[in-house]
């Protein structure tokens, strides 16, 4: 809290001299205005209270540039700030960086606004600063006030050629003092004044010192510790040079013996290719008789493969014209089975139809046999009060009654009118269902007619996938005759050092015999047996695991 209170004096002290030396000189500053300087000294000293030291490999750091990095992500517009800063080569360490980030922000006019953004979030302070520093408590907000009276200042502050990482960054109360001709009671509290500040001026470069002090003692033993981690390293470097000494002495004595032996070997390599040569020598002339018969079998395979070739083209060509009938017979075939589909469909409605219509037609007759059977009695009705009229006439008390008779009888003619209706409409529904039944037989022929179609195309279908069947077999028996001629290449003699079955090597008792199907080495136990094959007509010489395959494709082909 002392600390707290006595910077805060002294910001208030600096802030008050430097804007007064500034009025004075039409509020533009230099660089090396000495109130200003002791302002960013004070401003400094104010940042570094209560900072977090940081370990490092090199020792403790502390920096009070950690917290102000803070303000490029929190406020972007000050991203040019850290790039000019970063574009100075002449500032090396986080000290210069910060001093140089104070009087950038100064130039700005802005050091207020970004040190407000830092206290408003102390949260990410609290990183940086221990709990009780004056940035964390109420001081700081205190402090960002005092900076906002600078706005008014003009600084023309220029950062080259100026050496901000080595400068000593001592408070100076010189500059506090005042000069000026009081009164004894004023001069008696101006001079308490003074001893106080110069007071506080001393304890405060006592307490600088301790912590220099501190820190260069601090350094001192970091320093001794690393050194006798470096002597410990020495001497283990030193045995590890004396026991890689040996080791490069041992490798150069086995090295000499491995020469030894490998010239040994040499020599006796030497002598064995001798001994080949004169029997390659004499092997010679057999080689090349069986080279002009196996030239000849050649130009006879390559014949036969033309043959095969053009067999092939021509089963390819087949094959493609039986895919395009499949594909169209069987779109002909869906095609028929939709329109039987709605041929059903249209069957079942026609049935439908006809078991309503004649459903009506009974009814309507029903209907009809009893309207006759009503129109009949409605006629003797009729009769009866035609002979009642008469006799009705000649009496004026039964007049009423004849009304009413002849109401009746109007409302029996229109009934009979709506029943001659219904039975017209009944005949015309008759008539329907007529045309209905002889559409119903069409319908019917032409479904025996479709089926008889598809009959016969599921037949074709069956003759052509049998036809298909067969010349799928033909055609995988081709392949195997082309992979047979394509696929083995004829392995050359320089090729093959070994056998290719048992792994054991070619000498002048162990000679070289090419299987005549897969065209690999093999030596004569590996390669004893003998086949005809489609090249080879005559029985031919053939290893063991393609007489095994062989044999299993000439039985499976028997099946």
């Amino acid at each position: 809290m002392d600390e707290r209170s006595n910077l805060m004096n002294m910001m208030k002290i600096t802030i008050k001299v430097l804007i007064q030396a500034a009025l004075g000189l039409d509020r533009s500053l230099e660089s090396d205005f000495p109130p200003l300087q002791q302002f960013f000294y004070v401003l400094e000293h104010c940042l570094k209270h209560g900072l977090k030291v940081k370990k490092s490999f090199i020792g403790h750091n502390k920096s009070f540039f950690g917290p102000l990095e803070l303000v490029e992500k929190l406020c972007p517009e000050s991203a040019d700030i850290f790039t000019n800063i970063r574009n100075l080569p002449e500032i090396k360490t986080s000290l210069g960086r910060g001093r140089a980030w104070l009087h950038l922000s100064l130039m700005q006019k802005k050091m207020a606004d970004y040190l407000q953004v830092l206290i408003d979030h102390k949260d990410l302070l609290s990183d940086f600063y221990e709990h009780e520093a004056l940035m964390m408590e109420e001081e700081g907000a205190v402090l960002v006030g005092l900076l906002m009276g600078l706005n008014m200042i003009d600084a023309n502050l220029c950062l080259k050629g100026e050496d901000l990482d080595s400068q000593v960054g001592i408070i100076d109360f010189s500059f506090c003092l005042k000069d000026v001709q009081l009164n004894d009671s004023e001069k008696k509290a101006d001079e308490i004044t003074t001893v106080l500040d110069q007071k506080h001026y001393v304890e405060e470069l006592n307490r600088h010192l301790s912590c220099t002090v501190g820190d260069l003692q601090s350094k001192i033993e970091l320093l001794e510790k690393t050194n006798s981690k470096l002597n410990d390293e020495l001497v283990a470097a030193k045995d590890r040079i004396v026991s890689l000494q040996d080791e490069h002495n041992q490798l150069l004595q086995e090295s000499a013996r491995i020469q030894k032996k490998s010239e040994r070997h040499l020599e006796v390599n030497m002598l064995d290719t001798k001994v080949e040569l004169e029997t390659y020598k004499h092997s010679r002339q057999g080689l090349d008789e069986m080279y002009n018969e196996t030239w000849k079998q050649l130009n006879v395979e390559k014949q036969v493969r033309a043959d095969l070739e053009k067999e092939l083209d021509l089963q390819f060509g087949m094959k493609t014209e039986m895919e395009m009938a499949m594909k169209l017979l069987e779109k002909d075939i869906h095609e028929k089975q939709d329109t039987l589909v709605i041929l059903r469909k249209q069957l079942d409605d026609v049935k439908s139809i006809n078991l309503q219509m004649c459903q009506k037609f009974k009814e309507s007759e029903i209907a009809f046999q009893n309207k006759s059977d009503q129109l009949c009695l409605l006629q003797a009705k009729l009769d009866l009060a035609d002979s009642t009229t008469r006799g009705l006439e000649e009496s004026s008390d039964l007049q009423h009654n004849l009304q009413s008779e002849k109401e009746q009888q109007k409302t029996l003619q229109e009934e009979l009118f709506k029943e001659k209706e219904k039975n017209t409409y009944l005949q015309n529904d008759l008539l329907q269902y007529s045309q209905l039944k002889k559409d119903f037989d069409t319908l019917r022929l032409e479904k025996t007619q479709l089926q008889k179609l598809c009959d016969e195309q599921e037949q074709a279908l069956q003759e052509m996938g049998f036809h298909l069947s067969q010349s799928k077999l033909k055609m995988e028996d081709i392949k195997e005759v082309n992979k047979a001629l394509k696929g083995h290449t004829w392995l050359k003699d320089d090729e093959a050092t070994g056998c290719k079955q048992c792994d054991k090597e070619f000498s002048i008792s162990r000679r070289k015999h090419h299987c005549r199907n897969c065209g690999d080495i093999f030596c004569n136990t590996c390669s004893s047996n003998e086949l005809s094959l489609p090249s080879y007509p005559k029985p031919v010489r053939v290893c063991d695991p393609c007489h095994n395959l062989l044999l299993q494709r000439c039985s499976s082909n028997c099946s």
